[in-house]
């Protein structure tokens, strides 16, 4: 049976800040407290250095999902996140997208995250904290999860 790969989209699969790069600078002054809540910034990312081939290789080895959270505020976040999905991951992240403000809820064997909240922290399996000293990138995770297949 096949271990059970959660991994999280925002400075993860998907670099953040090259959204917040083609923001003009109204935009990012209007909304500098929560630039998460940008109508259509998770439209604009993307894909952080390596991940696409890193999830690419991952879904052939896990039972792997796109585990992360949108902004409540933000409506556009919920579809755009979809769409990211759709057209960066294409067939191997098909119905494997779940948006959540629990990660903890959801059961598997490792949580590929760069941060401890949202129920990261108390999520059942392995946090395998992306951009940590341990694990700075996408080669980093790839290589570790290569042994934890069985």
């Amino acid at each position: 049976m096949q271990k059970i790969l959660y991994i999280d989209m925002d400075n993860v699969l998907v670099d953040f800040a090259s959204g917040i790069a083609q923001l003009p600078p109204e935009i990012v002054k209007k909304y500098s407290d929560n630039l998460d809540d940008v109508p259509g910034i998770f439209s604009l990312m993307d894909a952080m250095p390596g991940a696409i081939e890193a999830f690419s290789e991952l879904a052939t080895r896990f039972n792997t999902y796109i585990l992360s959270t949108a902004p409540w505020e933000n409506h556009s976040a919920w579809s755009d996140k979809l769409l990211w999905v759709k057209y960066h991951l294409g067939l191997p992240a098909y119905k494997r997208l779940i948006l959540t403000h629990h990660k903890d809820l959801n059961r598997g064997d490792f949580l590929v995250d760069d941060r401890t909240k949202r129920g990261a922290d108390k999520f059942s399996g392995e946090l395998i904290l992306f951009g940590s000293e341990r694990f700075p990138d996408w080669q980093a995770v790839t290589r570790y999860l290569r042994g934890k297949e069985t």
